[in-house]
């Protein structure tokens, strides 16, 4: 029997709020012992979407890291953030609060109707006749494919391109979406390759430097 729970679906004892895993934790969706905050993942973490040990701050992965966004230890203020393998020249938080900020919402699950549904999903999921259909849970790459559906234009790909250190192979590898740049990059001197977006925004930069 648990004991001293305030909220639902808690697993340990005396947690206040709903579906932790552990004992003493004040929040919500917490894994761990004596968490404050949400979505904590480790023991005592204080914050937000903590994952390791003693964290104070949110969305540290680590132990003992005051701040925010920080991987490793005793960490008290916010590293450059790394995008496409390379470290930029702002923070995650300056990322999120810039125009340049896209937040990828993809989903997980889709609604496969009947018609949709192949041979082996008839066979393997229950109650599908009396619905219709079935609530399906999508494998990573589908959920990003799912998603390019729903949100693909030029603007969206303009936006995508002016990610930090966009790389369009990493994108592809990781995503499985195929942002096409070959007729738009243009060859230095040096023989290195830039799009035409990565000189339009160093041109403005230069002149707004001289303003």
């Amino acid at each position: 029997m648990r004991k001293n729970n305030t909220g639902t679906d808690n697993s340990g004892d005396g947690n206040s709020g709903n579906w932790n895993s552990g004992d003493w934790n004040s929040g919500d969706w917490n894994s761990g012992n004596w968490n404050s905050g949400n979505w904590n993942s480790g023991d005592k973490n204080s914050g937000y979407r903590n994952s390791g040990d003693k964290n104070s701050g949110d969305r540290n992965s680590g132990n003992e890291n005051s701040g925010d966004w920080n991987s490793g230890i005793f960490n008290t203020d916010e590293p450059k953030m790394r995008a496409f393998n390379k470290e930029c020249d702002m923070t995650m938080s300056e990322w999120i609060s810039s125009d340049r900020y896209i937040h990828f919402n993809i989903p997980l699950n889709v609604w496969q109707n009947e018609g949709g549904m192949t041979s082996k999903e008839k066979k393997e999921i229950d109650g599908w006749e009396q619905t219709g259909g079935y609530l399906k849970t999508l494998e990573y790459k589908e959920a990003w494919a799912e998603w390019w559906k729903e949100n693909k234009s030029d603007k969206m790909i303009k936006k995508i391109k002016r990610l930090p250190n966009f790389d369009t192979d990493i994108f592809e590898e990781i995503t499985g979406i195929k942002i096409d740049e070959s007729k738009n990059l243009i060859e230095l001197s040096n023989g290195e390759k830039v799009s035409e977006e990565t000189i339009r925004e160093a041109l403005e930069f230069v002149a707004k430097s001289k303003n």
